[in-house]
């Protein structure tokens, strides 16, 4: 069975940081493309980043780049979202996901976690 279950969510003031996990049971995350989405209150899902299975690169979203970072430890299967500089915009539910390739549409997914909510706010 495919877990992807996400931690590290919380209440962190504007300028803070965070580190969330996604460690993966059932699956090899270096076999996947793993993404990270997060999902505001009444709003749709959108993606943060994705890090390919062909070359284990990441990429993000505008809004994020130079302030989020992706990394794996394979030994763990575990891929980490290190949040620097969070802003109260980046307030939502963070969610994981496994699939076949880098996409920025949740359909392009077919593993997911459950969640893991970050609050930004002083």
């Amino acid at each position: 069975q495919v877990q992807l279950v996400e931690s590290g969510g919380g209440l962190v003031p504007p300028g803070g940081s965070l580190t969330l996990s996604c460690a993966a049971s059932g699956i090899s995350l270096v076999d996947y493309a793993i993404a990270w989405f997060h999902q505001a209150p009444g709003k749709e899902r959108k993606a943060v980043s994705c890090t390919s299975s062909m070359d284990s690169s990441s990429h993000y979203v505008d809004s994020v780049k130079g302030r989020f970072t992706v990394s794996r430890d394979n030994a763990r299967n575990t891929l980490y979202l290190q949040m620097n500089s969070l802003k109260p915009e980046d307030t939502a539910v963070y969610y994981c996901a496994a699939g076949s390739k880098c996409s920025w549409f949740p359909e392009g997914y077919f593993h997911w976690g459950q969640g893991t909510p970050v609050t930004v706010s002083s």
